[in-house]
């Protein structure tokens, strides 16, 4: 490994008569890049892509996700977004970012970029999986979909308790009309069969 120098390198850097190897792990630390599409190549840090930006960052410039000094030129661990080439922030703050977002999501957090954006991060070996946004996930809405599922009266009359309910009868859960965060059984707030909403008392 031309990192670690030890043996077992499986990944080889795909330069042409380049002969340097490196173990995967040992990639981030040596400056090494390894590209996640296409073949998924792998570069030495003498062989890797470099950005084609003809700026530094501006003085006191912060990564747009961490809030932390960039750094006074671009480099490895420091990239910016091609489009507006105003947008800084650290390899690794980048790549967690691309993460979490997927490739629905992960756009420049500046000027919005998409399809150039994603297209020198993939370049430049970030990682995006092609997936919604983790907030997005069906977990994350799960307890927007239940509905509440117990009778709030004052006295429930019924016998099975609050939180049985049928489909009809003096049994019947109804749930208010207006907040959906109380409900009542029919028989416990006097209402009839014929009765076909209901509005809790805070409403």
């Amino acid at each position: 490994c031309c990192v670690c120098g030890r043996r077992g390198a499986a990944v080889d850097c795909c330069k042409p008569r380049c002969e340097r190897s490196f173990h995967l792990p040992c990639a981030l630390r040596g400056l090494c890049l390894t590209q996640y599409f296409g073949d998924c190549r792998a570069f030495c840090s003498r062989h890797r892509p470099r950005q084609a930006v003809d700026r530094d960052p501006e003085p006191e410039t912060h990564c747009l996700l961490c809030l932390e000094a960039v750094g006074q030129r671009k480099s490895y661990r420091t990239m910016v977004c091609p489009a507006c080439q105003h947008a800084w922030f650290h390899r690794s703050c980048i790549q967690a970012h691309a993460l979490h977002a997927g490739s629905s999501a992960f756009t420049c957090m500046l000027c919005r970029d998409k399809e150039l954006f994603q297209a020198e991060m993939l370049r430049m070996g970030i990682h995006i999986p092609v997936r919604p946004p983790s907030w997005e996930t069906l977990e994350a809405f799960e307890g927007l979909t239940e509905t509440h599922g117990r009778c709030d009266a004052a006295q429930c009359l019924c016998p099975e308790g609050r939180e049985h309910a049928e489909e009809e009868g003096p049994w019947q859960l109804l749930v208010c009309r207006s907040c959906a965060a109380e409900g009542t059984h029919r028989s416990c707030s006097s209402l009839t069969d014929s009765t076909e909403s209901w509005e809790c008392q805070g409403c």
